[in-house]
């Protein structure tokens, strides 16, 4: 199954939306979060901390990251763990780095959409990785700078609602050497 860029849908008077949280690795599963008005504001206050500069609205990405995944676990019921285990594909709950890169960018997007990037647009997700130079395949997602430099929102390497690892997407396509973060 693959998940259509996790799809937007308007519910209600109250214009609550809806972004589609993927699991079961490659988004075998699709589970709705409603982003009502409680969570809409925080997610404003989080990214308002990060109005200064690019650097500072990374940090507050990085935050409003956190949060969102632990709407989503709460939607999806389950608590995701660090990594992904080659044992987890189509099990509930579990994420693999397709289905991260995929939420995140999903939170990202929606984030755009409110005017709540001012120094960042949201990028295609990027991966790295073909077994035969030795690293595992992973993706993440993928902010620009005004000035053009990439950086990756990689949520994957801890539970749901860590801190994702968020650095210049020049430097995360050079890292994952035998499984390293």
């Amino acid at each position: 199954m693959v998940c259509a860029a996790l799809s937007l849908v308007w519910v209600g008077a109250a214009q609550a939306e809806r972004l589609y949280v993927c699991s079961g690795y490659s988004c075998f599963y699709k589970k709705s979060v409603t982003i009502g008005s409680a969570a809409r504001q925080r997610l404003t206050r989080i990214m308002a901390s990060g109005r200064a500069s690019a650097k500072a609205e990374r940090e507050a990405v990085g935050k409003a990251v956190r949060y969102f995944e632990k709407l989503a676990t709460q939607a999806i019921g389950v608590r995701d763990g660090a990594k992904s285990a080659p044992g987890g594909a189509h099990v509930y709950g579990q994420m693999d780095c397709i289905d991260e890169s995929r939420n995140t960018r999903s939170l990202l997007r929606y984030l755009e959409r409110h005017g709540l990037l001012r120094h960042h647009t949201v990028q295609r997700n990027s991966a790295r990785g073909f077994f035969v130079d030795v690293r595992y395949p992973h993706a993440t997602a993928v902010l620009r700078t005004k000035s053009g430099e990439d950086w990756a929102v990689d949520s994957w390497f801890e539970p749901a609602g860590g801190a994702p690892d968020i650095m210049k997407l020049s430097e995360w396509k050079k890292r994952g050497v035998r499984g390293e973060r």
